[in-house]
């Protein structure tokens, strides 16, 4: 398993077009990828998942991946997040 933390740095958060985004890049890949905010942790393969998180600005979250391609799964999330300016 793979993990790596991320702060929010656009100003509406992780809304539904980002969050639709990475539950895209993340069903690319045959891991099991996770996303953690405030102690919750909810498939980021499911956009309902990430929104019922309401990640705004500033906040932290951390991304998990788990399985064969864990490592390519979590560098185009991270690759994601900061090409949209989302997170850092």
């Amino acid at each position: 398993m793979v993990e790596k933390q991320f702060t929010v740095i656009d100003a509406t958060g992780i809304h539904a077009r980002p969050a639709s985004m990475l539950v895209s890049v993340a069903n690319k890949y045959q891991s099991d990828v996770n996303l953690i905010h405030n102690d919750k942790k909810v498939n980021l393969k499911s956009i309902l998942g990430v929104m019922s998180l309401g990640i705004g600005m500033g906040e932290e979250f951390k991304i998990s991946t788990e399985g064969s391609d864990e490592q390519d799964a979590l560098e185009a999330l991270e690759n994601t997040l900061k090409s949209e300016g989302l997170a850092e």
